[in-house]
């Protein structure tokens, strides 16, 4: 199996390559070699036991699809974005980035399928996000509310879901859409994304550094740790698509939490020292951006299929503290 990721020097995408090079097979097909791609180059995993090639290109641009897929992956991770704050900021890049991108990589599919009368029909596992709906909500989004985005973000991401189900309709792949809840704790450096701060409150106490908190403690929001989000990868990668039927996106399970109980987690798990690491400077542009944001999720078609996710957020945090910081706290 010749597995493609796009996006691959992300966190996730980083993640997702070390867990494939660690498993060796998806499905229990065995992976024989791998590509990596992103528009700085990847980093291949550690030990890797299959043949991995990494490209740096940007997938946006004429032609540079269609050599992602001239090696017929049999698997491909489309993880490639614009993340939301810089996609509001910018937004001709995040249109061409989220959208012309996944449409030429989708066109790029299509013409190998229809060369190959069909022979070519690739999983092709799409990462969307809870920005897909946009206030007012109720209580929890459950599997049948609209999306009605109210960023452009959510709208570049609506439009590749979109675009994934009809051209799984159409047989020209067998796509399926992942809406990640908003991961945390990321780790690394502090991104451009608009819920960066969720992270960047914990990651940087527990690190030994001050961390800023843009909004009130009060806001909500629907969050799962990286090993969740890679969990939810590989099983999307490996689910059968006839159990999953002709609504191909599916939003993922997650812990809906407010920033408030976010910092008495951390609290109980690193202590009072650490919480006193974060610093309140209210940000009105960071306040209107995630006031339009999802607060809970009732997944239950995605439960039902198999995605599980943390249940309370001392566990987010602990995972954090054992995959990037080696069980200790600064």
């Amino acid at each position: 199996m010749h597995v493609l990721i796009i996006g691959a020097a992300g966190m996730v995408g980083r993640k997702l390559a070390e867990r494939l090079a660690k498993n060796g097979q998806i499905n229990g097909k065995t992976i024989s070699k791998a590509t990596l791609h992103d528009v700085v180059e990847p980093s291949a995993p550690a030990n890797c036991p299959f043949p991995c090639t990494t490209v740096a290109s940007d997938y946006s641009l004429p032609g540079e699809a269609e050599k992602l897929v001239a090696g017929h992956p049999d698997m491909i991770f489309h993880l490639a974005a614009i993340v939301s704050g810089e996609a509001e900021q910018n937004f001709d890049l995040g249109y061409r980035i989220n959208c012309d991108g996944t449409w030429q990589l989708f066109e790029a599919i299509r013409a190998i399928n229809t060369e190959t009368k069909g022979a070519y029909h690739p999983r092709v596992v799409f990462t969307s996000s809870i920005a897909v709906f946009g206030a007012p909500f109720p209580p929890a989004i459950g599997d049948e509310f609209f999306t009605t985005p109210l960023t452009s973000y959510g709208t570049q991401k609506a439009i590749g879901e979109l675009l994934l189900a009809d051209y799984t309709r159409k047989g020209f792949f067998d796509g399926i859409g992942i809406r990640l809840p908003t991961i945390c704790v990321r780790p690394g450096k502090p991104n451009k994304a608009a819920s960066g701060f969720f992270s960047n409150i914990l990651r940087e106490p527990l690190a030994g550094h001050e961390a800023v908190l843009p909004v009130e403690d009060t806001v909500r929001h629907w969050h799962a740790s990286p090993r969740s989000a890679v969990g939810f990868l590989v099983h999307a990668a490996e689910i059968d698509g006839e159990k999953v039927g002709p609504r191909r996106n599916l939003s993922m399970p997650g812990l809906s939490a407010t920033v408030g109980e976010q910092i008495d987690a951390l609290r109980r798990v690193a202590g009072d020292k650490v919480v006193a690491r974060i610093k309140r400077v209210p940000d009105p542009a960071i306040i209107k951006i995630v006031s339009g944001w999802a607060e809970r999720c009732d997944p239950q078609r995605a439960i039902a299929l198999g995605f599980v996710a943390e249940k309370n957020f001392d566990e987010i945090i602990r995972a954090h503290i054992e995959d990037e910081l080696n069980g200790q706290i600064a």
